[in-house]
């Protein structure tokens, strides 16, 4: 896969084999995680029972929607490239007005790729000791990583 900025300020995914069409797929299907959407999570950590409740209430149905909106939005640009993958040069295109969307998916898949495997402090992290599931977990959530920082460097500007 190849993922270089453009010069309108945004960045261009060149994906070149059936795995990195894999990988991209997996950041909507990694984000959202097991039983609760992340949403349902936050709220889950507010211990008050009262501001818990009115978080429920009010904060979470708009934060879920806001949410499935930014999946939706990384998984159509997606599937439209992959549409022409066969027929041309596929390319998916992060533009400056897309960018949050995109970094919103990669940083739901993170917090749900962490909660469910527990990865941890990376730089205490021993790889041979993982099972195959969370090896192949581990690589995903490194380069969700990777072009996170490539979307706030290029892209964003932060």
């Amino acid at each position: 896969m190849k993922i270089a900025p453009t010069i309108e300020g945004g960045l261009k995914i060149e994906p070149e084999s059936e795995e990195d069409w894999y990988v991209l797929r997996a950041i909507c299907q990694d984000a959202k995680g097991g039983e609760n959407d992340l949403a349902s999570r936050m709220g889950d950590l507010i211990t008050d029972e009262k501001i818990s409740e009115d978080w429920n209430d009010i904060v979470v149905p708009d934060l879920r929607e806001s949410f499935w909106d930014d999946l939706h939005h990384v998984s159509a640009e997606i599937d439209s490239a992959a549409a022409f993958a066969k027929h041309e040069e596929a390319a998916i295109w992060i533009t400056q007005d897309d960018a949050p969307n995109w970094y919103s998916a990669l940083n739901q898949a993170r917090l749900a790729l962490e909660e469910a495997h527990h990865f941890g402090n990376e730089l205490e992290i021993e790889i041979e000791k993982f099972g195959p599931v969370q090896r192949e977990a581990f690589f995903r959530n490194q380069f969700y990583c990777a072009l996170q920082s490539f979307i706030l460097e290029r892209v964003m500007n932060c």
